[in-house]
C-alpha cells in the first residue's frame, strides 16, 4: 500500500501544500530582513524564528503540526543544534511583499479549506514567527548596546502580516 502525504489528508493539492510549508520560512526571511542586522544579529533571529516553526509541531492543531513537522523534516531540528543558513535577499522589499501577498493567499485558502480553528492558529503561528524573530536581537545601537529591541521596520512588517493574515 502506498502511504499518502500529509496534505491529502487536509484536502489540499500538493500545490497548496507548497505554499503553506514554505510561508513559515518565508515570514521568518523577511521578518529578518526587515532591519539589515548584521551576520551575529540575523543568526540569533533565524535561530528564534526555526524554534518558534518548531515548536509548531506541539501545537493543538494538526495543520500546525503537520505543517511545523515537514518544515523540520527539510530543514532540521534546532533541538538537534541545526541551524538555518543565514539568506540576505538582494531586495528585502521585495521579498517582504511577496511574502504579505503569500499570506493573503494562504488566508484565503485555508477559509475555504479547514474549520476557523485550523486556519486561525496556522495564522496567529505565522504572526508568532514574525514576532519572535523581530525581537530575537536589537537593532541599531553601537557594538551591540543599546538600540531598539523591535526596529520601525520590523514593527510594521509585524503589523503588516498580522493585518494581512486577519490575526
Amino acid at each position: 500500500m502506498i502511504e499518502q502525504p500529509a496534505y491529502t489528508g487536509f484536502g489540499f493539492s500538493d500545490e497548496e501544500w507548497g505554499l503553506l510549508v514554505g510561508l513559515p520560512q518565508s515570514v521568518l526571511t523577511a521578518a529578518s530582513a526587515a532591519e539589515s542586522d548584521g551576520a551575529r544579529r540575523t543568526r540569533a533571529e533565524n535561530a528564534a524564528g526555526l524554534e518558534t516553526i518548531a515548536a509548531g509541531r506541539e501545537s493543538a492543531s494538526p495543520l500546525v503540526a503537520a505543517v511545523a513537522g515537514e518544515i523540520v523534516s527539510r530543514v532540521g531540528d534546532p533541538e538537534a543544534g541545526e541551524e538555518l543558513p543565514v539568506i540576505s535577499p538582494a531586495d528585502p522589499q521585495a521579498l517582504i511583499d511577496d511574502v504579505l501577498v503569500r499570506a493573503g493567499q494562504a488566508t484565503t485558502l485555508l477559509a475555504a479549506k479547514v474549520d476557523e480553528g485550523d486556519a486561525g492558529a496556522y495564522r496567529h503561528w505565522l504572526v508568532e514567527i514574525a514576532d519572535q524573530v523581530v525581537g530575537a536581537a536589537s537593532s541599531g545601537g553601537l557594538l551591540g548596546l543599546g538600540g531598539d529591541q523591535v526596529s520601525d521596520s520590523e514593527r510594521k512588517f509585524r503589523d503588516r502580516l498580522s493585518q494581512v493574515l486577519n490575526d
